[in-house]
């Protein structure tokens, strides 16, 4: 789970010399290496706090094994099950019992409480320690507030090291926020280290970063310890949702604190790293270079799998540096490692890519001789050289050799040969396969279906382009790749009118969409059918998404329009404003978490768009988002063939318009709920809302993340459900309002958001494992307690 001021991941590489200095980029100053800091005296004879050195159940789970990635949404992650799944998912190796050793942290200085010279404050601290713990948010903030007129900094601190000691972590955070607050406070830099540390042993990374990242405003390193133990925390979250933080949080280790972390924590790193799915995996390699690097430079022992996992992904990249695959197997030479199948297979991988025949052939018996049992990625690379050697009736001969020797095709093997064999324009064979595909029920056949279908295409066999589309519809989750293909297959035999109906369906379904190359088809059409009216209006249209125009269709357009006495007039800059539709589904994401920060021009904002990588919901409504802002967003995050190479972070262009939405979402860089936002609670807003930030409930109650806000502005979302026959029951859960909607209320719900919600979120009965507190726990079903009059202001953190 990231925190809403969570920096983007900085990943660095070295250069092809193993020892070689590196220098990253990132959002922090640099500050002079090893750095430490601790609290100044508060009173004479203090009892000295440190965590004990044992390491923590937490940090041991992560460094002795990570889970398997989750099964992602694209067919790319599921084609990669065999062929260049994750590494090491199962080995231990990047645990070492004398590894696991906590670092040490900044020693924290507390006072006995016997040494207080007044007996009603001792009294009153004693009582506050025993009573604290057992109240919930609201109770607790109050009991708090009551004790103003007397309480000082050192008794608050005493309170929260007496909830740390009883391990109530989440009471100290609590006496830790409220202390903040307080005029009196002075920052105390081996508290707030103490509270980080043990909020992240426990797991709750989001807290732990928020104070982290307080004490980097306060211009202050955070210990050693905060560093290692938040980035083995977010390792631990499941689902591997927190690489990307767990590597921003290294790097700055590294880079701002100038700390050497253990070898533990270097391998833990790369292992999440390359247990991701080689297709994934690949755009980790700056990342593992850097800690291949660290480790070296630190004269500490490269781990045989950090050679074979270094090969592994650079046997993935689109383009291959043989020159540092060659220096990582010299090291391992030099070393005395030996070339396992791993990297055998990951030598073929990239040979077979640069088509050398003469070393893919020499790995393909180095594996014959090893006696090893041949895994199926090893014949698909033989399938892949020889289908760019001009040769695919050797890649057959390849997939027809995986069965005799009883290795089972997998689903790579099919995707891959009908894919060489469609290429190769050998109809009939690639029918074959793909009908064999289909009856041996392995999922994921949108690749094949796609290869069949550009086939068809490039030979006008429109008829067999239709049967295809209608049986992969049949089969498979439509895209918007699949539609373009049969738009495209339309216009070619002029049938505009059908043409027109499937552009519709696509602009209309946010599952699919349209994008410049959809559009641009769909202009051709108009043109070839001289139909000027309607080609203006989809000129207009990519004029507003800042889509390229081709010039001979602009010619085309200008001179049919001129024959009817009208002029078309050039490209021109759009007034850039968001329509009706973009401001409702920026208000339901907004609720959601989506976050906007200030630009350094006066008056202009950014929005930032972020969606969890391990949601098959979120993969697709990030596509969805991304079409939706098209002409919102920078070129960086514009120029992309394919759905699937857009990211999950993409940022719009700054802009005054999205000022309006900071102001009311926003208040010094907190998130608010606007005083209005009851009058903005639309369908189309609640079903964006639902699907950024809810889920469904197993027992089919709905439930929405309210971001920001205190009481007062969950009530009036609350009344203003309520006049739309909605009732609901609110909980606080850490720093977020959370509104359920149970039984019958939940269909009552569905039925008003069903229309303007995505196609993949409406036969999902329950959403993915969203993170549902500050904390990460989750409710339960039914926990959810009708408490919406029982906070006041007071209770917000």
């Amino acid at each position: 789970m990231a925190s809403a001021s969570a920096s983007p991941c900085t990943c660095g590489a070295p250069t092809p010399s193993l020892r070689c200095p590196l220098a990253l980029s990132l959002p922090f100053a640099s500050f002079p290496p090893a750095v430490r800091l601790a609290a100044p005296p508060l009173l004479p004879r203090r009892l000295a706090v440190s965590r004990p050195r044992a390491a923590s159940a937490l940090e041991a789970l992560v460094l002795e094994s990570d889970d398997e990635d989750e099964d992602g949404d694209g067919y790319e992650e599921e084609e990669e099950e065999e062929a260049g799944a994750g590494l090491f998912q199962g080995e231990a190796w990047a645990a070492g019992a004398e590894e696991r050793d906590a670092v040490r942290s900044p020693e924290l200085q507390v006072f006995e409480l016997e040494e207080l010279p007044e007996k009603w404050r001792r009294s009153r601290i004693a009582w506050l320690c025993k009573e604290l713990p057992a109240y919930k948010h609201s109770t607790f903030t109050r009991i708090l507030n009551a004790q103003r007129k007397w309480i000082t900094q050192d008794d608050a601190t005493y309170i929260a090291v007496h909830c740390l000691r009883i391990r109530n972590n989440d009471a100290a955070f609590r006496v830790y926020s409220w202390m903040i607050r307080q005029h009196w406070y002075r920052f105390n830099f081996a508290l707030a280290t103490r509270v980080a540390d043990c909020l992240a042993r426990e797991g709750k990374v989001e807290k732990c970063r928020e104070v982290f990242d307080a004490m980097v405003k306060q211009g202050r390193v955070p210990a050693e310890s905060t560093f290692h133990i938040l980035v083995v925390a977010y390792l631990s979250v499941p689902g591997c949702r927190c690489l990307e933080e767990a590597c921003t949080i290294y790097n700055q280790m590294i880079q701002m604190g100038g700390y050497k972390p253990r070898l533990s924590l270097h391998n833990s790193l790369f292992r999440a790293l390359v247990s991701k799915t080689g297709g994934t995996a690949k755009h980790n390699l700056r990342q593992a270079e850097f800690i291949y690097h660290n480790i070296v430079t630190s004269n500490l022992a490269v781990h045989e799998d950090i050679y074979v996992g270094l090969i592994w992904i650079h046997s993935y990249q689109d383009v291959i540096d043989r020159d540092r695959i060659q220096a990582l197997r010299d090291e391992m030479k030099r070393v005395g490692f030996e070339e396992t199948t791993d990297v055998l297979v990951s030598l073929m991988r990239a040979f077979s890519k640069e088509g050398d025949i003469k070393e893919t052939e020499a790995t393909w018996h180095r594996l014959l001789k090893s006696g090893c049992e041949l895994p199926a990625q090893a014949y698909i690379c033989r399938m892949e050289l020889y289908a760019r050697t001009g040769e695919p009736m050797k890649s057959l001969e390849t997939f027809k050799e995986i069965k005799g020797q009883n290795v089972p095709p997998n689903v790579a093997s099919y995707h891959k040969i009908i894919e060489i064999m469609a290429k190769a324009r050998e109809i009939e064979t690639a029918e074959k396969l793909m009908d064999e595909f289909v009856e041996s029920h392995m999922k994921h056949l949108m690749p094949a279906f796609l290869s069949l279908m550009y086939l068809y295409l490039d030979l006008n066999m429109h008829e067999k382009l239709e049967q295809t589309f209608t049986k992969c519809l049949g089969r498979c989750r439509p895209n918007r790749i699949l539609y373009t293909i049969y738009l495209e297959s339309l216009v070619r035999i002029g049938n505009v009118t059908k043409a027109e109906e499937i552009f519709s369906e696509m602009h209309k379904n946010g599952t699919i969409g349209t994008n410049a190359k959809s559009c641009n088809i769909m202009l051709r059409g108009y043109l070839s059918a001289e139909d000027y009216q309607k080609a203006e209006g989809i000129y207009d249209l990519m004029c507003k998404k800042k889509y390229d125009v081709p010039v001979d269709s602009l010619e085309k357009l200008q001179s049919g329009l001129l024959t009817k006495k009208k002029v078309v007039k050039p490209p021109k800059p759009v007034s850039m404003k968001l329509d009706e539709e973009q401001r409702e589904i920026l208000i339901g994401l907004l609720l959601g978490g989506t976050q906007i920060e200030s630009h350094s021009q006066k008056g202009v904002h950014i929005v930032n768009f972020k969606f969890q990588e391990d949601s098959n919901a979120h993969s697709v409504l990030r596509a969805h988002i991304h079409e939706r802002f098209f002409e919102w967003l920078p070129s960086a995050f514009r120029s992309f063939s394919d759905d699937s190479e857009i990211p999950y972070r993409f940022s719009t262009i700054p802009h005054a318009h999205f000022g309006f939405f900071a102001d009311q979402f926003f208040l010094k860089g907190q998130p608010v709920l606007p005083k209005l936002v009851h009058r903005w609670l639309s369908p189309r807003v609640l079903a964006y809302w639902f699907m950024f930030g809810g889920f469904r409930l197993q027992s089919g109650d709905i439930v929405l993340k309210v971001s920001g806000g205190n009481i007062d502005g969950v009530e009036r979302i609350v009344n203003s459900l309520q006049t739309q026959s909605l009732t609901c029951k609110v909980k606080r859960k850490g720093r977020f309002f959370w509104i359920g909607f149970p039984g019958s209320n939940a269909d009552s719900f569905w039925k008003i958001i069903e229309p303007y919600v995505l196609d993949s979120f409406s036969g999902s009965t329950v959403q993915e494992n969203y993170s549902i507190g500050s904390d990460g726990s989750q409710d339960s079903d039914a926990d959810y307690e009708d408490d919406t009059r029982r906070y006041d202001t007071e209770t917000e953190e």
